[in-house]
């Protein structure tokens, strides 16, 4: 009897502001046993925000072009965010938009959840869609140095072939909702 697949053990060995870091002793589905470093993330929201009805010919949506630091360059990407301590991924979604463009949604639409790098961490992010825009103010936190650009879902589509956009939640987010909403707009 090799016993059921999961965590034997764990080991805390770094805590910080925005993940963790465990040292997980591991018992695989053949029944090997190895060590894995898991970064531990409380998961997040992130939002394709549409100025326009998103069934319109060609809806144009908030882009946010954003500073960071790992990439060592600004970067385009859809409003996103962690989850605070027992949020619902939707009052994440809807905090985030706010936050980062100053917009309140109407509606916020679910369109998928999927992990970012599940060989080495637990994070998962909920993809949203928004409509029924109203503007407001802004609320950005001191590391968030960003402006925001609209355009049109071809246009962020074309970016993303281009390869002007490199975030991977901001590709899944936009070739989803494309394929959602304009599924003629992706095409060979």
């Amino acid at each position: 009897m090799t016993g059921q697949p999961g965590a034997i053990s764990s080991r805390r060995v770094y805590n910080g502001r925005v993940i963790s870091l465990d040292v997980d002793t591991v018992r695989f589905p053949n029944g090997t046993v190895g060590e894995l470093e898991m970064i531990r993330h409380p998961g997040a929201s992130a939002v394709v925000p549409f100025l326009d009805d998103p069934t319109a010919a060609d809806p144009r949506i908030v882009l946010i072009r954003q500073y960071r630091y790992a990439a060592g360059d600004f970067v385009f990407e859809i409003p996103a965010g962690r989850l605070d301590k027992d949020e619902a991924p939707d009052a994440c979604a809807h905090r985030e938009l706010r936050e980062e463009t100053g917009y309140s949604a109407e509606r916020m639409v679910r369109m998928t959840t999927f992990y970012t790098t599940p060989g080495f961490t637990d994070e998962s992010i909920h993809l949203f869609a928004a409509s029924g825009l109203t503007a407001g103010s802004s609320s950005l936190e001191p590391d968030e140095i960003l402006d925001l650009q609209v355009v049109s879902l071809s246009e962020a589509i074309s970016m993303v072939a281009k390869g002007e956009i490199k975030d991977g939640k901001t590709m899944i987010g936009l070739l989803f909702a494309a394929a959602l909403i304009r599924p003629g707009m992706i095409s060979g």
